[in-house]
């Protein structure tokens, strides 16, 4: 597969940048790549939303990502796969695979391992940023845009009739 690239600036070379001055501009956190901040999950969320992307297009596009190894740094947090730098569906296929039990690397619980539930051994490592996927505060706006319009009725109320089951 060919990808066409043109190059960007090239009068900006290392000799001409001013490091100490552009350090300012340097994340805190960015919940795509697993640099930790004080609120990864959440400058997740927001990145997102700046970036215009619906959920589904920034689930993809950060287990893609990790399935590329594009992490912080070289992290090998969440490269769930045996094939990194491969675009694969690997991240989604063992990030939620019960063949591994997930636990907290430490009391910090922002590094999690996974590991086999047969041999006991370690599998992979992630953060909680991936694993956050059930936490309410996190999720709460992306799962109410993706809810449905109209409430579910449960079997026990389905009747047409009001006041009868």
């Amino acid at each position: 597969m060919t990808v066409p690239f043109e190059r960007g600036r090239v009068d900006a070379t290392q000799t001409r940048t001013d490091v100490e001055s552009l350090e300012a501009l340097e994340p805190t956190a960015d919940g795509f790549h697993h640099y930790r901040g004080d609120d990864a999950e959440g400058l997740l969320v927001d990145r997102a939303e700046l970036l215009n992307t619906t959920v589904p297009e920034t689930t993809v596009l950060v287990g893609g990502m990790h399935a590329l190894g594009a992490n912080y740094r070289g992290s090998d947090h969440g490269v769930l796969t045996d094939r990194p730098g491969t675009p694969t569906n690997d991240f989604f296929v063992d990030l939620l695979s019960m063949e591994t039990e997930w636990e907290p690397a430490s009391e910090y619980r922002h590094v999690f391992e996974a590991y086999d539930r047969d041999t006991g051994d370690l599998a992979w490592t992630d953060t909680r940023v991936d694993l956050s996927s059930g936490r309410t505060t996190v999720r709460a706006p992306w799962r109410e845009s993706t809810a449905p319009t109209t409430p579910r009725r449960s079997s026990s109320t389905t009747s047409s009739t009001p006041g009868t089951r």
